[in-house]
């Protein structure tokens, strides 16, 4: 089956090849690129396509707003899979299009799908030919391409990022199926329940192609004999073989469910910090949210008392971004669990708000003169700046002397808790104390 195939759609192919939007105009969810003002639009308008990369995740739409472009262009169109083609079979195609070029005055476009599959002998074989124009260069990708496309190739193209489909983007595209009598469910009598779609949002994450899946799965596994289906929960946990949650991300399962997590981990209880943690996964929370979180938590109420938890949950941030899902759940895990697990204080919280009160209270902050910037030759001569000041080392790690505005003088904003590395601390400011 040809993704470009001009003809007309065939009714035992995929729903979701079958409702394939045709034009610009029918592609949900890329407005930013796809709008009629954006630079992308008006290239494709005009016929004047640069040399380009489409990112994003799977069922976004790069393989569509290619075919799109197939139709539109005056220039040849050839595609190729980066998983089957080789260094010859570019080598023939950039020959021809040498040739088309130089005897017909016609441009030649080459999509490559899945790009990032391409090794780098290929890569540099396709270099050249993107470079002097020979070939219009679009590739797909679900891959970052920062990471997986050579630097001289990527200098030579635009990246255009797609974005996942929302809930409301998805319900408009199987409304769509379930409407069109022509290539759609639309000689059938098939109705949603409210939290379906809900659901079937969940459970592909903005994946367009997997919803009309989950739809057309349904329909002909379960449609009644005379032509009507009623899909709800039960009938989506039937096809999926899980259970669905009833989880609204923009509504009370949201933050209560974050809330629940938070003061787990605050209570000290890893086994409810990380079930709650599935819960909102499972429900399509999304996973850098929870990594954000974390690392407020980790300052906010573990502090000092282990340092290494801020660290940590720095850590399974950056995993969570390298790795995504499925797999960033096991370090959001980690994280968690260690969170949990961990001594907690809320000492550096409290310091800083109480700073904060100060700095807002002050009528006049300057810096004493004996911490002043001395670096300047004539400073200390001239401006008395540095003069006084009591060098920490000399004095065998550090030294009585006044390190706040004069009004300020002797306040206090750091109380070191009872816990885990904290109690260093406490003992570390006593012998400071002591040598005052």
């Amino acid at each position: 089956m040809d993704l470009f195939d001009l003809g007309n759609q065939d009714i035992s192919a995929p729903l979701s090849y079958r409702m394939r939007p045709r034009t610009l105009e029918q592609v949900i969810g890329q407005d930013h690129l796809l709008g009629p003002a954006s630079p992308l639009r008006r290239l494709i308008d005009k016929d004047q396509l640069h040399s380009m990369i489409l990112y994003g995740p799977p069922g976004t739409g790069k393989t569509t707003i290619a075919s799109i472009i197939a139709r539109m262009t005056r220039a040849h169109f050839e595609s190729i899979a980066a998983v089957t083609a080789g260094v010859n079979d570019i080598r023939k195609i950039a020959a021809d299009a040498a040739q088309r070029l130089k005897y017909y005055q016609q441009k030649t476009i080459l999509f490559v799908d899945e790009i990032h599959r391409f090794n780098k002998s290929q890569q540099d074989v396709l270099l050249p030919f993107v470079e002097d124009g020979t070939l219009v260069l679009i590739g797909a990708t679900t891959e970052n391409p920062l990471y997986e496309l050579n630097n001289a190739l990527l200098s030579r193209i635009k990246l255009y990022i797609l974005e996942p489909l929302q809930e409301s983007h998805l319900a408009r595209i199987i409304n769509d199926a379930l409407q069109d009598g022509e290539n759609g469910l639309g000689s059938y009598q098939i109705s949603l329940d409210d939290q379906a779609v809900p659901a079937i949002a969940s459970a592909c994450k903005g994946d367009a192609r997997m919803a009309l899946n989950i739809i057309e799965t349904a329909a002909n596994s379960y449609l009644q004999e005379d032509g009507t289906l009623f899909i709800d929960l039960d009938l989506l946990q039937k096809i999926l073989s899980r259970p669905l949650l009833k989880y609204d991300r923009r509504g009370d399962g949201h933050y209560d469910s974050i809330s629940a997590f938070i003061k787990s981990i605050r209570g000290s209880d890893p086994d409810a910090s990380v079930f709650w943690l599935a819960v909102m996964l499972e429900g399509g929370e999304d996973p850098m949210f929870i990594a954000r979180r974390l690392l407020i938590h980790a300052a906010e109420d573990i502090g000092l008392a282990d340092p290494a938890a801020l660290n940590l949950a720095a850590a399974a941030a950056q995993a969570v971004q390298l790795v995504g899902m499925p797999e960033a759940r096991i370090p959001l895990a980690e994280a968690t669990i260690y969170l949990a697990t961990a001594p907690k204080s809320n000492s550096s919280i409290k310091a800083i708000q109480k700073a904060y009160g100060a700095v807002r209270e002050a009528k006049q902050i300057k810096v004493p003169l004996h911490l002043a910037d001395s670096s300047h030759p004539q400073s200390r001569a001239l401006l008395g700046r540095g003069e006084g000041y009591k060098y920490p080392h000399d004095y065998g790690g550090h030294v009585k002397q006044n390190y706040l505005p004069e009004q300020m003088a002797g306040m206090i904003f750091f109380e070191p808790g009872s816990e885990g590395y904290e109690l260093i601390i406490r003992e570390f400011l006593n012998k400071t104390e002591a040598r005052k």
